[in-house]
């Protein structure tokens, strides 16, 4: 169970542009339900077509941000939907690697490190034709180090083996939401700017004994 009632506000601005195929930077607060106001659409645009075979969706991470809590969740819906979801990154076992190698997941959870790495491999490498959505959280933390530099061109030289993907990048409440866009979808492609920020109000009775 996902706990939701009611689209959060960043899941009301989000999900109409994802499902109109828009590149789009999602800037709001943490716990605010940026993920599923991500992926819930992108799962939608998946099951409405035939998919070929590959990974399809490709969800990048900085490895502090793939916490189990959130990898339970995304595995327990992509399960009840029938998508399968599988994570890639430094730690993960030969086994698996060479598992996904022969029958790749429907959704690959993976780090920017890891992204090129699986580039260059012979078997993986080819499965990345297929993707069509991209999705980069915590980019607020990428966009400004050696690892953001590494990611942007990895999603060109991923753009060069797939085609043109949609791009969705997740972001805590940041001032320079300009430049992460544009790190994120370059020069030459629109975005659009989701800003979901809102003030957290903190109500406190004092009781004297």
């Amino acid at each position: 169970e996902l706990g939701l009632s009611r689209p959060t506000k960043p899941q009301e601005l989000a999900m109409p542009a994802i499902l109109d195929g828009e590149n789009v930077l999602l800037v709001a607060p943490t716990g605010t339900g940026k993920t599923e106001a991500a992926l819930l659409p992108v799962f939608s645009r998946y099951l409405s077509n035939e998919q070929p075979p590959g990974i399809k969706i490709l969800y990048i991470a900085p490895l502090r941000a793939l916490n189990r809590d959130m990898l339970t969740r995304l595995e327990s819906l992509g399960k009840k939907l029938g998508i399968k979801i599988e994570v890639r990154h430094g730690d993960t076992p030969a086994s698996q690697r060479q598992r996904q190698a022969k029958v790749p997941p429907d959704m690959l959870i993976t780090t920017p490190e890891t992204l090129q790495a699986i580039m260059t491999g012979k078997i993986i490498g080819k499965h990345l034709r297929s993707v069509k959505w991209v999705i980069v959280d915590e980019i607020h933390e990428l966009a400004g180090d050696k690892r953001g530099a590494q990611l942007a061109v990895g999603l060109e030289r991923l753009g060069l083996v797939s085609g043109e993907f949609q791009r969705i990048g997740l972001s805590a409440t940041v001032g320079s939401k300009e430049r992460i866009a544009s790190f994120l979808a370059g020069s030459e492609r629109s975005i659009e700017i989701l800003d979901a920020s809102m003030e957290k109000g903190i109500e406190a009775n004092v009781e004297s004994p």
